[in-house]
């Protein structure tokens, strides 16, 4: 970089013994040498597909319990059978632009994925389930309808805007949303699974979390009536974005490991069915892992 200020005749870094950062002639200049860059990446891509395979980076942004799901079920098999590969998952809770951010790929619930995105099923429909510890249950009733919720001890959720998450429900049209009393509050669904399995109370979160919990009798289900499913994981990618061999390759490898969830689908999916409002109003609410 030195070299080429010198070429230049001018700065392009502002450096200081703390930070670095572009000069205004740094911006400019890399505004223009961008797209040219862009080719460049993009003709080695293209060279890419003569290999035997794969090769190069894949930065993938996603919740946390995509993450877990993920690479559980594709992302170490990904890594064995692509050892040219590099693989980056960077978890975030807010949503973000995966184009400005640099990402090949993002992977949200269908109805957080922008329309201009072409969307692969990743993963079964969900839903969110209230549960507590049966040692919770013998010394509070089980509730029979939301509004029962407020004579119980409830794990309350802190959402990234800094608000307090409302509990939502839905049954046959009826919607209600509950500011549930509770002394416990969290940001994280690990830490709340964790305070139901010691009995403290009830939470409120994805299935996924708490299926193993439910099979084997350490925590129970209240009011799945008023939990209806909603559509599940798709990882998306730009439309008009050439397509990475590496990303190709990690959506085969999708449909190879999740059969069930991408049922064959050859390029996008359909646009889900429209959710119900309180399950748009969650997802704005930016509280889905």
């Amino acid at each position: 970089m030195a070299g080429l200020e010198k070429r230049l005749g001018v700065r392009l870094i502002n450096r200081t013994t703390r930070s670095v950062s572009l000069s205004a002639a740094g911006e400019r200049f890399l505004s223009r040498v961008n797209p040219a860059l862009r080719e460049i990446a993009g003709a080695m891509e293209d060279v890419n597909v003569f290999r035997d395979t794969p090769a190069g980076a894949l930065r993938i942004s996603l919740k946390e319990r995509a993450g877990h799901q993920i690479l559980r079920a594709v992302v170490a098999k990904f890594l064995r059978r692509y050892p040219d590969m590099q693989v980056e998952l960077t978890m975030e809770g807010r949503h973000i632009d995966i184009v400005a951010e640099g990402f090949d790929a993002g992977i949200r619930l269908a109805e957080a994925v922008p329309q201009d995105m072409v969307a692969v099923p990743c993963g079964p429909d969900s839903r969110f389930l209230v549960v507590g510890a049966p040692s919770y249950f013998e010394r509070m009733s089980v509730p029979r309808s939301p509004s029962d919720l407020l004579a119980h001890e409830c794990v309350r959720r802190r959402m990234p805007s800094g608000k307090l998450y409302r509990w939502e429900f839905e049954k046959r049209g009826e919607e209600v949303a509950l500011d549930v009393p509770g002394r416990l509050t969290l940001d994280n669904d690990a830490l709340m699974v964790e305070s139901a399995l010691d009995g403290f109370g009830l939470i409120f979160v994805s299935e996924w979390w708490v299926a193993d919990h439910l099979a084997c009798g350490r925590l129970r289900a209240a009011l799945e009536d008023w939990t209806p499913p909603f559509p599940g994981l798709r990882l998306y990618y730009p439309r008009h974005r050439h397509m990475t061999a590496g990303l190709r390759a990690f959506i085969d490898l999708l449909r190879e490991e999740l059969p069930s969830a991408v049922a064959g689908k050859a390029g996008g999916i359909p646009k889900p069915a429209q959710a119900s409002k309180s399950v748009r109003s969650m997802q704005s609410a930016n509280i889905r892992k």
